[in-house]
């Protein structure tokens, strides 16, 4: 099955179902054993996509290692894994690049520490991290050339990409999504970064533990209030406001956004380097970071100078 380059594929994290579908996304995958993924949106939005154009050719997912060796067994039949291996290790010197498709920032270090030392390159799913200490040996990593690549999907998204430059000066965004600030606090960071740029200047959380609400104070003067709630069902929502106009975002082509995403990390095996400027990446995790702190400290305004 090989084709370009051989993929390894690592890590499962409750309620995320990446492996599967990044692997599909590469490999194709069988019909029936997708069908008994445990995430129904996979299968559902895989069995839209045109078979002659879903799969991007220059790579295939080869390998792949969980913490569960059912859950590999599972996640190789539907996604057409030739090799779930015993151990993490396994996959040195078999594969040309890593897709960590965890979303627990908290465990991404330990999981692809491994690798990079190794020079091995690395997609790290969203966050990057979710704490100061890892994201100090991340910044030494990147110093030292290693090539990494961590992002959310929300980067790729073409109905927030649209909206660039499309509002005037923004002057204020609010964005909503179900589950946690720690692991999906980075797609709300990262879509109002692609329409509002960097600059963030300092974090207020003033909601609670499962009820964030963030605060993001632009050095210009900008705002963006982002929320994550563990009860809200409904899918992510954006809104923009700008000096010309506003405009209000309710669907995202879940897809399309994963596969612009690998298609830059196979662009990034062949350069060794990330497509987009480090900084960006940086920049955000501090931004999960000092939301996490302020929320902490009842409310205070963290300065990302402190992270």
């Amino acid at each position: 099955m090989t084709k370009g380059y051989n993929l390894g594929i690592i890590g499962m994290s409750p309620g995320n179902g990446h492996p599967y579908s990044w692997a599909a996304i590469f490999n194709g995958y069988n019909k029936e054993k997708m069908a008994k993924c445990p995430f129904p949106a996979i299968p559902e939005y895989l069995g839209k996509q045109d078979p002659g154009t879903m799969c991007i050719e220059e790579a295939c997912v080869t390998h792949i290692w969980t913490q569960d060796k059912k859950i590999s067994r599972d996640i190789a039949e539907a996604s057409l894994i030739e090799n779930a291996v015993e151990n993490i290790t396994d996959l040195i010197g078999k594969v040309d690049g890593v897709l960590l498709a965890r979303d627990d920032g908290e465990n991404h270090l330990s999981m692809a520490k491994l690798f990079i030392e190794e020079g091995i390159p690395i997609l790290i799913d969203k966050p990057l991290t979710d704490n100061a200490e890892d994201l100090k040996e991340f910044v030494q990593y990147y110093g030292e050339g290693k090539p990494i690549m961590s992002c959310s999907s929300m980067r790729y998204a073409d109905s927030i990409l649209k909206l660039k430059g499309k509002l005037g000066r923004i002057l204020t965004a609010n964005a909503v999504t179900p589950k946690y600030w720690r692991t999906y606090g980075i797609h709300l960071i990262e879509g109002i970064y692609a329409v509002m740029g960097g600059g963030i200047g300092s974090v207020q959380n003033v909601g609670c533990d499962g009820e964030e609400i963030v605060h993001l104070h632009y050095a210009d003067g900008r705002h963006a209030v982002l929320q994550t709630f563990k009860k809200v069902q409904s899918g992510m929502h954006f809104a923009f406001y700008g000096e010309d106009s506003s405009e209000i975002v309710t669907h995202i082509d879940a897809f399309l956004s994963f596969k612009n995403m690998l298609l830059d990390f196979v662009k990034m095996l062949k350069s060794g380097k990330p497509l987009f400027d480090w900084n960006e990446t940086l920049e955000m995790a501090k931004v999960v970071v000092a939301g996490r702190l302020s929320l902490r400290e009842k409310g205070r305004i963290v300065n990302l100078k402190e992270i």
